[in-house]
């Protein structure tokens, strides 16, 4: 036995794709299936308990729970399906039967319902047979099975309160694919369809049909019965549950309404509409709207509903909130938490914090912690994420997408990307021990990155194939990979060389452990074996029997080795490694293990799979304690958080506060108000009730004087009561007494006829008597005569044998004589006989001995057949007992026949009339036959006028296209031209700002050059005079600025080529937008033109009638045809010049918009350029 063992601990997931995969087994536990185990999950304590699935299962199928919910049942698939029942009055949840199909070969079964007593259970099979199977599930007893359909599939079934397996009535629904059902009552049935619609049947009779849709107007049901909505668009009622008050189903994608029951006695009416809300860590927040429930399920006080979708998530709500929030839209809450909906790809775990990170194919990240159980973060993305490493602080985190490597840090509520690396589909990453650097796969190359400059410090190059797995050393100077090529490599992390390698070429490695001193390494592949490799070479193999390994994780301690396998099981083994096959197997997965790792301080193991739960194991010795830590281990509780977060809520927390205390003060202001108003209303409510209290007072006195006169007049009348009474007594005592004394007399009088008849009936008794003691002396008398002759008879007889046998003694002696001459004769010829006898008996004895043993032969056939007579009997017994059974059901059946037939007279009857009611129809139907062809001749220039309308509508239809592709090409043009028009602006501006500058320096100037000239008769003044106008006014930036003026132009282009950059794609995004408004008004012109067809058919069934009312009129009143056609070409002018009229306005409207778009391009055209004046202009000369 190994000597460390693991229990399960806690599990992240819900398995998808098992019928009625959650249930309620009291007030706060739910039951879900997830990986290979039920899970009885309490939801106040978040604690829970397993109930293990069977060992070498395929896959669970279906749960039931039964009415009251003691018994779990759980079907699991495989060679021979199996259905096992569990006590869940225990802890443990003890296991009570195993169910299988007996003789009838069964690989799984799809769905199951026990019996309101919980004594039977109904189990349906799958394809292709579709048999169902009831069984006495205590006894192991299969009491019937029947074949249900022959098309398939079943999607639920249950069991009512009267149970029997014989088809007693068949509900046709050609044109609705049922999903769901729910009992309502003994009779009542509710069932939904894949169209959305909720059908009520109580005894084989449809008696209430309506749409989870939301109520349209009786127009739109008329039109929606006329012509069938799309498919795609209607939501399909995948579950139901009823509760006291009505039932609970589900409609459509994240929606579930409630109905409750109506005066009516056979409608429901909808009173609350319950969404699954947006997840808001997605790129996309509705596709959590658009998950689909696959089950619903209630508390047993009908307090609380919980609900499973197809993506492998869990919602509850209190119905009492949802009721209460009359206003706002009811929404679910997690269950839980937010599980993986995909294949978990990614693990990893850190050292100093107690969290697990994983990434899944369903494009999310999430971070869980490990000694809460519970989730701290979770994002999604918008693509696939293959692989996910946690530093050893755990505060960053490293994940590979399909299209690039992002290191991410881990903030207080989100997962925020750091820096992104050009590693496209990284299928494996790890962190060094020391965080200082990480590794990653890029098919068969290794890049070793450093962890804070970034740099891409090594790759290592050397696998032919792509690379499964790396692991670092202990002290991070070696890195270990192994591959598809089957080569096992030891890198050196610094120089990048290969130091050692173990190469084998026929397997193909999967994953790879290292021990703590790294001295050994441990391989796992695709040849279903264990490879321990020592000094790089195989020292030990340990196969699998008939499961393949695929991933390996060793305890920090060294002490036990977990392997994961491809049937989803984890096998923990001792190290060092026994030479024999010795393991212990946990079944915790319904599908191959993916990733396995091992938590710092040895506790926990930690499993992935591929039916996307996360499974964290309890690390146990042989006593049920967890290992001994070395050392104890405080986890850090620093946590990271950016500036602008920090000040945001910093910020919002003084806004907070701030509000508090205006709170406070208005709080106290309205107190004191209420305090002043409340003491004014209880000193009115003191009067009033001091006032109230005298007048009820002198109520009571009235009330007390009365009642004493009440008194007194009661009891007079009590007393005349009570004379009347006592007469009545004595009169019916004095009557009572008379009918004694008569029913006295008439009993003695029957005494009397009694004992008369009595005294008869003995006297006739005797005479019968006497006459049979006469009867019997006769026969005796007649007896003895004839006894008499027969003795006579018999002397005679003996006479006539004493002659015989005289006779024959006389013969006898004459035969004696000839006898003994015949001897001698035939002595002689016997003796020759004999000996030729002798030699025959010979031959015979072989004879003999050959038929001995065909006797025996025979006698043994013959025993044979005596237990197959016996065994005959047997069966002969079972079947009398069946022929029996049967012939009681035929005498049921009879009597049911004929009720039948009482039935079928009724029904003739009832026949007969509506034949005769019929021949009556179809002497109308011949008169209205004739009308009709009149109204169909009527109809024709009618339906050509539709035509021409519809062909109106699609001509109307291009012409908007066109004028749309107008406005919005002008729409650009103009957003264009006022882009240039702004920029021309600012630019005029600049230069009419700089013209005023260079004004003003000028007239400067003039007046400094002016003072000069008064100089001119002094050279030296005169020099320094203009040294100073030099200094003054000719400074190093003008004359820099001949230089810098190129430069100063490429910057103004490109800030020009940014800004239209930008305005492009601007323009872009908004031309998208408004594509996808067009598509949308186009979608709801379709519609709209759907609604006018549906309208128009309305209105020819509306002129039908109308002409056919119309028509009895004319024969009437003889009108003339001619009015008619003069009205309906009216009505068309009118149309057309209508439609004609709003086209010619649009495109007026749109010329005149062009045209002042025009003007404002022309006005802009003819505006006078300003231009700077050139650097190397010279000033005009002065005059003196």
């Amino acid at each position: 036995m190994a000597a460390v063992a693991v229990q399960s601990h806690f599990i992240f997931g819900v398995r998808t794709g098992v019928t009625n995969n959650l249930l309620f087994f009291d007030e706060q536990t739910v039951i879900f299936p997830c990986g290979n185990n039920c899970v009885r999950y309490n939801i106040d304590q978040g604690c829970q308990k397993f109930i293990p699935g069977t060992e070498r299962s395929r896959a669970m199928q279906a749960l039931a729970i039964s009415a009251n919910r003691r018994y779990l049942a759980v079907s699991e698939r495989g060679d021979k399906a199996t259905i096992t029942v569990y006590d869940l009055q225990y802890e443990q949840s003890r296991k009570r039967k195993v169910l299988t199909g007996g003789e009838v070969p069964v690989h799984e079964f799809v769905c199951m319902a026990f019996s309101p007593d919980s004594k039977y259970l109904i189990g349906q099979a799958g394809g292709p047979e579709w048999t169902l199977f009831y069984w006495v599930w205590e006894k192991h007893k299969v009491m019937a099975t029947v074949k249900t359909t022959n098309t398939g599939p079943i999607s639920q079934f249950s069991i009512n309160i009267s149970i029997s397996l014989k088809q007693s009535s068949l509900i046709k629904l050609d044109t609705q694919n049922v999903l769901s059902h729910a009992w309502m009552s003994e009779e009542r049935l509710i069932a939904g369809t894949a169209a959305g619609r909720l059908l009520v049947f109580e005894s084989d009779d449809l008696r209430w049909e309506t749409s989870v849709t939301s109520k349209a107007s009786t127009q739109e049901k008329s039109r929606s019965e006329e012509t069938p909505p799309e498919p795609a668009l209607l939501p399909r009622i995948t579950a139901i549950v009823a509760y006291s008050k009505g039932f609970a189903c589900s409609a459509g994608p994240g929606t579930v309404c409630l109905f409750e029951k109506t005066e009516e006695k056979d409608s429901y009416r909808k009173t609350r509409e319950i969404r699954i809300p947006a997840d808001l860590c997605t790129n996309e927040p509705g596709q959590a709207e658009q998950q689909e429930v696959s089950t619903l399920c209630l508390n047993p006080s009908e307090e609380t509903l919980a609900a499973s979708t197809n993506r492998g998530q869990l919602y509850h709500i209190s119905l009492f909130t949802a009721e209460m929030s009359k206003g706002e839209q009811a929404q679910f809450e997690f269950l839980s938490h937010s599980f993986h909906s995909g294949v978990i790809t990614g693990l990893s775990v850190c050292i100093r914090k107690p969290l697990i990170a994983t990434c899944s194919l369903d494009n999310s990240v999430r971070i869980w912690n490990f000694e809460t159980n519970a989730l701290e973060l979770y994002k999604e993305f918008q693509e696939e994420s293959y692989s996910v490493a946690l530093h050893p602080s755990g505060l960053f985190l490293l994940v590979g997408f399909s299209d690039k490597m992002r290191l991410m840090n881990l903030l207080i509520d989100d997962i925020r990307t750091v820096k992104e690396f050009t590693v496209r589909g990284c299928r494996e990453c790890a962190f060094s021990q020391g965080g200082h650097m990480f590794a990653a796969v890029n098919g068969n190359v290794i890049h070793i990155y450093s962890a804070t400059t970034f740099d891409n410090i090594l790759n290592l190059k050397g696998h032919n194939r792509k690379v499964r797995s790396i692991a670092w050393n202990a002290d991070d100077s070696r890195v270990v990979s192994c591959g598809l090529d089957g080569a096992v490599y030891e890198w050196n992390a610094l120089s990048g060389k290969r130091e050692s390698e173990s190469v084998l070429k026929s397997c193909g490695y999967i994953a790879v452990a290292l021990s703590p001193d790294s001295k050994t390494a441990f391989v796992v592949g695709n040849d279903c074996t264990l490879k321990e490799i020592q000094d790089w070479q195989i020292l030990r193999e340990m196969a699998s029997n008939d499961a393949p390994y695929t991933a390996v994780a060793m305890t920090h301690s060294g002490r036990a080795l977990f392997t994961g396998t491809a049937i989803g099981t984890v096998r923990a083994i001792k190290y060092p490694l026994p030479l024999k096959k010795d393991w212990i197997e946990y079944q915790g997965h319904s599908a191959p293990i993916t990733k396995m790792a091992i938590t710092f301080d040895d506790q926990y193991l930690l499993s992935a799979s591929e039916d996307g739960c996360l499974l964290i194991w309890k690390i146990i010795d042989k006593e049920g304690r967890g290992l001994k830590r070395d050392k104890e281990i405080i986890y850090a509780e620093e946590i990271l958080i950016t500036k602008s977060d920090l000040e945001e809520k910093n910020h919002f927390m003084l806004e907070l506060k701030t509000r508090v205390k205006e709170l406070k003060v208005e709080n106290e202001y309205q107190l004191r108000v209420k305090d002043m108003n409340y003491n004014e209303k209880i000193k009115e409510l003191s009067e009033k009730f001091i006032q109230q209290i005298e007048s009820l007072k002198t109520k009571n006195q009235m009330l007390k004087t009365e009642k004493e006169k009440q008194e007194v007049s009661h009891q007079e009348a009590l007393n005349e009561v009570m004379e009347k009474h006592s007469k009545e007594l004595q009169d019916l005592e004095s009557t009572n007494n008379q009918k004694l004394m008569l029913e006295y007399e008439k009993h003695q009088e029957l005494q009397l006829k009694s004992q008369r008849m009595q005294e008869s009936y003995e006297e006739k008794l005797q005479e019968l008597e006497v006459a049979r003691h006469r009867a019997l002396e006769d026969m005796q008398q007649l007896y003895e005569a004839k006894l008499q002759e027969k003795e006579q008879v018999l002397g005679q007889c003996q006479d006539k044998s004493w002659q015989q046998v005289r006779e024959f003694e006389e013969m006898k002696k004459q035969m004696e004589e000839d006898g003994d001459l015949e001897l001698q004769d035939i002595s002689i010829h016997y003796e020759r006989e004999l000996h030729e006898k002798k030699e025959a008996n010979l031959r015979l004895k072989g004879e003999k001995g050959l038929m001995e043993n065909k006797l025996s032969s025979l006698q043994e056939e013959m025993s044979k057949r005596n237990q197959e007579i016996k065994k005959l009997k047997v069966d002969q017994q079972k079947l009398q007992a069946v022929i029996k059974s049967l012939e009681k059901d035929i005498m049921a059946l009879k009597r049911e026949i004929q009720e039948r037939d009482e039935t079928i007279q009724d029904k003739e009857k009832r026949i007969y009339d509506l034949k005769n009611k019929n021949q009556e129809l179809e002497k109308f139907k011949f008169v209205l036959d004739y009308k009709i062809k009149d109204l169909k001749t009527q109809i024709e220039p009618r339906e050509n006028e539709i035509k021409e309308m519809k062909e109106q509508i699609q001509e109307m239809e291009g012409e908007l296209e066109q004028f749309n592709k107008k406005n919005t090409k002008l729409e650009l043009t103009i957003t264009e031209l006022k882009l240039k028009l702004k920029a021309s602006d600012k630019e005029m501006h600049k230069k009419m700002q700089r013209v005023t500058d260079i004004e003003a320096l000028v007239c400067r100037f003039k007046t400094d050059l002016h003072n000069c000239v008064g100089f001119i008769q002094e050279p030296k003044k005169l020099k320094d005079s203009i040294r100073e106008l030099y200094e003054r006014y000719v400074q190093q930036s003008d004359v820099v600025e001949i230089v810098g003026l190129d430069a100063d132009i490429q910057q103004e282009f490109s800030r020009q080529r940014e800004h239209l950059d930008r305005t492009v794609a601007s323009l872009k995004r908004k031309l998208v937008k408004d594509a996808e408004v067009h598509r949308g008004r186009h979608v709801k012109i379709m519609k709209e033109n759907v609604w006018l067809i549906k309208e128009i058919n309305e209105l020819r069934k509306e002129l039908h009638l109308a002409r056919a009312h119309a028509h009895n009129i004319e024969t009437q009143a003889g009108i003339g045809r001619r009015s008619k056609s003069e009205s309906s070409t009216h009505l068309k002018c009118k149309r057309s010049t209508r439609l004609n009229l709003e086209a010619e306005r649009i495109i007026q409207l749109q010329r005149a918009e062009i045209r002042s778009l025009q003007h404002m391009l022309h006005s802009q055209g003819q505006a006078p350029p300003l231009t700077a004046p050139s650097p190397g202009t010279k000033l005009p000369t002065l005059t003196m």
